[in-house]
């Protein structure tokens, strides 16, 4: 491979070009990593899909700059709540599943940021924008042929689809977002684990203008209509006249793609909907597969499994899209650290170590979550499910890494709590308080993208000393900052609130954050001596030899 002739030379190629692809491109690029993408498709997606972003998804683009830019792309669904189930829009068998995604406002407890309803065909326009103002080199129209890989990098073919033109490039590092039939993962031999194939729908994009009229007030996020003839989900692209249906297709029984005429899928919206007389034109389809399966690994050598590559879930809940855009930010941060030279490779290793079991364990709530709502098409093993709604919040925001890149953790403990625990404890995403930060107001989440961040008082300068001479010492990007309840440290509580109690430490005590915002280490109170402490914290997290 060595003297193989070699086109082009980038620190990190990523295959996949959809949500989890230009995430982890406009992750990188404002981690200043220069990258290059490539998607064989010649543009971004253009059927409506994977809409539900959940708030930790929302914080990761907060931090990037891009969340103002989601939410004006997805203003046209910003009042739509809940999900409906009911056997017509016409009749009386009607009931919320919920109403709300956030009934009474207790997020704000939690986070700056809040859940958004943004489709993927508006949402990817976004994420190149953004992701090319960074600096990442995005080519669609573009396929990996193959690859190899060696101790000193991957050596990858590409083919532009348009001219048949094939290049090679050398890459430090591979990021395979390549879909859940991944030809990466599969020439990398790396199996699979879960329940397999849940249900098969087929998505049905159409348009009809008088069904806003049937809706109402009813501005739901999806409606289950269970009509035993007729039964699939229903979701609104513009409450107006642009609609999406799902339909439960059932390859396993032999029923074929071609069965799904326009004919036939007009006349199932009508009987689903309740509007015999419904005029509907419709303008697209696509099948799509529910699955829950992991990837056995994350990684193989230098190539990293991202998204749907590592990890099929159930639809509902939204889990899928979100855990792989998370899968991203958590890898980008390490790839900085290990081409920066600051992180020994091992890093790289805590990247599955911390991901596969989120992933395992989200898998299995949103299987849960399917069989609680009564998914249509899916078929749930009797007893499967739970309570409603439990524990969705926690599963999207307060699981933890239990190993990895963190210090003083139970490696014992569940990946996702039974409550919300987001109180400072190592493995958990940090707290979020209101500071101020000369007359500008910031959440400490903001604190976090670059760099390791060491959080202490205003009454300890020790450690606020120690961060610096450390990270002078070690060469690390690492900021210290002292909270105080008045402009003594340099960032101020809002109202006087204490720091130090949500983040589990008395005021003599600190907690490093790592860039990502996961708590990686904390001392609750003062320690004989900080820098040694720090520098050895720092060494054994970054896998410093």
């Amino acid at each position: 491979m060595k003297n193989a002739k070699i086109d082009d030379r980038v620190p990190v190629l990523i295959v996949g070009g959809s949500l989890v692809g230009l995430s982890a491109s406009l992750f990188l690029g404002r981690l200043g990593v220069p990258h290059l993408l490539v998607e064989k498709h010649a543009g971004t997606s253009h059927h409506p899909r994977g809409r539900g972003n959940n708030v930790r998804t929302m914080e990761l683009f907060r931090t990037a700059g891009a969340e103002q830019a989601i939410r004006d792309a997805a203003s046209v669904l910003a009042g739509n709540h809940g999900i409906l189930q009911a056997g017509s829009l016409t009749g009386d068998d009607q009931e919320w599943l919920f109403k709300e995604i956030d009934p009474g406002g207790a997020l704000a407890r939690f986070s700056p940021s809040g859940w958004c309803l943004c489709s993927q065909n508006d949402l990817e326009p976004v994420l190149v924008r953004h992701a090319g103002a960074t600096g990442g080199e995005l080519r669609f129209g573009t396929e990996l042929r193959s690859f190899e890989q060696d101790a000193d990098g991957v050596r990858a073919v590409l083919r532009n689809r348009e001219t048949g033109e094939e290049r090679t490039v050398h890459a430090d590092y591979l990021v395979a977002a390549d879909g859940p039939r991944s030809p990466a993962r599969e020439h990398l031999g790396i199996g699979q684990t879960g329940h397999g194939d849940l249900f098969h729908n087929v998505s049905i994009t159409f348009r009809a203008p008088r069904l806003a009229e049937v809706v109402g007030d009813r501005l739901f996020i999806a409606c289950y209509l269970t009509n035993p003839e007729a039964d699939g989900a229903l979701l609104p692209v513009d409450n107006r006249e642009h609609w999406v249906f799902h339909a439960p297709w059932h390859p396993e029984d032999g029923e074929p793609l071609e069965d799904f005429t326009d004919e036939r899928c007009v006349a199932h919206i009508r009987t689903a909907t309740g509007v015999p007389d419904l005029e509907v034109e419709i303008t697209g389809k696509a099948p799509w597969h529910a699955a829950e399966r992991v990837a056995e690994r994350y990684h193989s050598g230098r190539v990293f499994l991202a998204g749907d590559s590592a990890h099929e879930m159930s639809p509902t809940g939204a889990f899928g899209s979100n855990t792989g855009i998370q899968d991203a930010h958590n890898l980008a941060w390490k790839l900085a650290a290990v081409l920066g030279g600051w992180a020994g490779p091992g890093l790289l290793d805590t990247y599955g170590e911390e991901r596969q079991p989120v992933a395992r364990a989200t898998s299995a709530r949103a299987s849960a979550r399917s069989a609680e709502h009564s998914h249509p098409g899916y078929a749930a093993a009797p007893g499967a499910g739970g309570g409603r709604q439990s524990g969705v919040l926690t599963v999207a925001l307060g699981y933890r890494y239990p190993r990895g890149a963190v210090l003083g953790v139970d490696p014992d403990l569940p990946v996702v709590p039974d409550r919300m625990q987001l109180t400072g404890d190592p493995g958990t995403r940090a707290p979020h308080l209101w500071l101020q930060r000369f007359g500008t107001r910031l959440s400490t989440l903001d604190l976090y993208e670059r760099s390791f961040v060491l959080l202490s008082g205003v009454e300890s300068t020790a450690w606020h000393s120690a961060a610096k001479r450390v990270a002078d010492e070690l060469g690390v990007p690492l900021e210290s900052h002292r909270i105080g309840s008045t402009q003594a440290g340099d960032l101020a509580t809002e109202d006087g609130a204490d720091w130090a109690e949500p983040h589990g430490v008395t005021p003599g005590g600190a907690v490093l954050v790592r860039p990502d915002g996961f708590v990686a280490w904390r001392a609750t109170g003062p320690v004989p001596e900080p820098d040694r402490t720090l520098r050895d914290v720092m060494t054994e997290l970054l896998r410093r030899d």
